[in-house]
């Protein structure tokens, strides 16, 4: 690698555009590691890659770009249809899956889970390339191939802190099989650009699947979320999930003395205006794009209401159609059919966040001279009102981000401060309703 692509990875790297994919990592032979990944999880040089492996790093890296037009002509055929916010589609539903256990396990309505499993039992893969939290260290994420249904549910659930599935690569290269993917949008990002230059370590990828993205919280938010509970040590986490339970779902920390922590997931959303990983600001793709099939939870009160948990889920390539058809005919998914303007009203909060909000925050990058991502695309002429919003977030984002802030979050029970952010949040969502709303299908 050039002494000028090594400044240009550290830029990425130093400018807060690394995503944490893992592909450097992944595809270096051991000369990109990841650093303390308690701590800002970035990638480290150690010695500079062979040449062979310099290009395909620098390719691969969705930090610095990835071409959503280039690569939407390229993955989904022209006459597949198309909306900048949801991205390409063939069809849209609401669904979950009818089988219990599975739904139980799961974030929402357990329809990832469901295709992975029924892939594996159909012998269409032979493994998925999964994420679930670690054994050695259950404070952290670890990706892995699960090749059994039981594997794949043990990786089921959100995971809301980084996580860095391309530094598996090496695995996925040596794997003797077909393989399922699942992925954020960042990461799958990396795999299509690997896959358009038929690079050899996606060559076993047959599907990818993703959920729907929001944001990332670094680990200092488990670390905090612990101290708020007097608890000072997190490697003496037994076990750690973000959405334990029936949907939505708790936050809860199980410790090796026995105890229990717990907080509704709707709560310990406090945490994330002090913990967000900035590179999360910037992404565009909300609803995972690049995805034969990519699902999140229905946010609307018609389903909130209901419980147990119901996902909107997108087929946006033929094949993954067919999955979903398939499912739906066996009797293992229920799925209906909605409209796009009813899918965007649905997510018009996230949507915004991640459209809006991130072409905005770009643009206030710019302004100050920083490197930007180039997305291929820019979407401008927004109002005066969501300009001046986007501000307040921001700075919002910059106290509460603070060490003096965070020390203060602490010294407040979390059943209180989390009561308090969610009350905030809803006043927020009602204040703003009319900004984020304005002309949003347009």
């Amino acid at each position: 690698m050039s002494a000028k692509s090594i400044d240009q990875l550290r830029s990425v790297i130093g400018h807060n555009l690394c995503n944490r994919c893992g592909s450097c990592v992944g595809l270096s032979a051991g000369s990109i590691v990841f650093g303390d990944k308690t701590a800002s999880y970035l990638p480290e040089i150690v010695r500079e890659p062979d040449t062979l492996l310099a290009d395909s790093i620098w390719e691969a890296c969705p930090g610095k770009n990835f071409d959503f037009q280039l690569y939407r002509r390229k993955y989904y055929p022209q006459d597949t249809p198309f909306h900048v916010y949801t991205g390409p589609y063939k069809k849209i539903f609401i669904g979950y899956s009818r089988q219990e256990d599975i739904r139980r396990a799961a974030a929402s309505g357990g329809v990832l889970s469901s295709i992975l499993i029924w892939l594996l039992e159909k012998k269409l893969i032979d493994g998925a390339v999964v994420t679930g939290m670690s054994e050695a260290e259950p404070w952290l994420c670890k990706s892995f191939i699960a090749t059994t249904p039981d594997q794949v549910l043990s990786a089921s659930q959100s995971k809301y802190i980084i996580t860095s599935v391309n530094e598996i690569l090496p695995d996925i290269e040596a794997f003797k099989g077909k393989l399922a993917y699942v992925g954020l949008p960042g990461q799958i990002q990396s795999i299509r650009k690997l896959q358009a230059i038929n690079h050899p370590s996606v060559q076993n990828i047959k599907y990818i699947l993703g959920p729907f993205y929001g944001n990332t919280l670094h680990f200092s938010s488990i670390e905090s979320f612990l101290r708020s509970y007097g608890e000072k040590n997190y490697r003496k986490i037994k076990k750690l999930y973000f959405r334990y339970g029936e949907w939505p779902g708790n936050m809860r920390i199980e410790m090796e003395n026995e105890r229990v922590i717990e907080l509704p997931k709707f709560h310990a959303n406090y945490l994330i205006p002090f913990h967000i990983l900035k590179n999360s600001l910037l992404c565009t793709d909300l609803s995972n794009e690049f995805t034969d099939i990519s699902g999140g939870d229905a946010w609307a009160p018609v389903y909130e209401e209901r419980g147990k948990g119901f996902s909107m889920v997108i087929a946006r390539s033929a094949q993954g159609l067919e999955i979903l058809e398939a499912l739906q005919k066996e009797g293992r998914m229920q799925l209906d059919e909605i409209g796009l303007q009813e899918a965007i009203d649905m997510h018009s909060h996230g949507y915004d966040l991640k459209k809006r909000g991130s072409f905005i925050r770009i643009r206030f990058r710019e302004l100050l001279g920083l490197p930007v991502p180039d997305f291929g695309y820019k979407l401008k002429g927004f109002p005066l009102s969501r300009y001046l919003m986007e501000i307040v977030i921001l700075s919002l984002f910059l106290i509460l981000g603070s060490r003096p802030a965070r020390f203060i979050s602490e010294m407040v029970p979390p059943s209180l401060i989390g009561k308090l952010f969610e009350n905030a949040r809803i006043s927020w969502k009602k204040s703003t309703h009319n900004i984020k709303r304005n002309n949003l299908g347009e």
